[in-house]
């Protein structure tokens, strides 16, 4: 298209708050072009338009002149999405744009904001203890594991009481704030995420984060992980670490059962789970019930 003088589609960037321009559509086409000009490939399946074979097997450096001037001298159409839009007009923006490919909202997330917080919740992600506490049933490809794991980092960051009810704006807020964070702070908020990992895992052991963990039966069938309750122990163990290492895992078990027994609890980790009343009311019960079994 360059060579032809034919006009390229348009690329679409989003300004961050800090002035950085993150690619959002066009990442392939500029990479290409980087690379060709850099004299990292040749042209290839090209030879039934170039009879006169001027650009066939060429690198950059081995163009005429006039078309290594005809690439430099492309003109290239760029929209910049405000950094002052609304978290969910951006990811809207964003999906359709994108809509040669389905991308998860997660998976937007870590375009718009990439830097520290997208490599912490990587990291996090491959953690051999998150992987073995969750059972390694949350999908990667679809980044489902870093989701789960961004909404940790929200709640124990910005507290459930700050939550207004937007999930997709609280977990934007979340890496916006651990972008922020130093080396030290993200080090150390890893340490917290491993401990919370460790302890379910070693007290609720493959039925972490599942309700099949407050089952009355000796061998319950494991069920499939709530995300609510990944919210909630996730955090609460992280921010009681110290408290629940020293108790037995029988006595945290227990816990578990009369916490899943309450039905208000029950409700708000399997209905209109994300809105701000149902969130409230699971992390107001939980630490409720560890008050009346005395863990805190």
């Amino acid at each position: 298209s360059s060579l032809m003088r034919i006009p390229l589609p348009v690329f679409y960037v989003a300004e961050d708050h800090d002035g950085r321009i993150i690619v959002v559509d066009g990442l392939q086409r500029l990479t290409t072009f980087y690379r060709y000009i850099n004299n990292d490939f040749s042209l290839r399946g090209l030879e039934s338009v170039d009879t006169n074979n001027l650009i066939s097997g060429r690198r950059f450096s081995e163009l005429p002149m006039h078309l290594q001037e005809r690439i430099e001298d492309t003109q290239l159409t760029l929209y910049i999405l405000d950094p002052k839009a609304p978290e969910r007009a951006r990811l809207d923006i964003f999906e359709r744009v994108n809509s040669g490919m389905s991308l998860t909202k997660q998976q937007m997330r870590n375009c718009l904001y990439s830097g520290p917080a997208t490599r912490w919740l990587k990291a996090a992600g491959n953690n051999p203890i998150f992987v073995q506490a969750t059972g390694g049933s949350l999908q990667k490809k679809s980044m489902r594991d870093r989701e789960v794991i961004n909404r940790f980092c929200a709640f124990y960051l910005l507290g459930y009481d700050s939550y207004k009810g937007d999930m997709e704006d609280f977990l934007a807020l979340a890496l916006k704030r651990m972008n922020e964070l130093s080396d030290d702070e993200l080090n150390q908020l890893m340490v917290l995420f491993e401990k919370s990992m460790f302890l379910n895992n070693k007290i609720f052991g493959e039925h972490a984060f599942r309700k099949s963990a407050g089952s009355p039966v000796a061998y319950p069938s494991r069920t499939i992980i709530n995300v609510s309750l990944f919210d909630v122990f996730s955090v609460i163990f992280a921010k009681n670490s110290v408290v629940f290492d020293s108790f037995e895992r029988d006595e945290l078990s227990v816990f578990m059962y009369r916490l899943l027994s309450n039905d208000d609890f029950n409700n708000a980790i399997s209905y209109s789970t994300n809105s701000a009343r149902q969130v409230r009311k699971r992390f107001e019960c939980a630490i409720n019930e560890m008050r009346e079994s005395g863990l805190c």
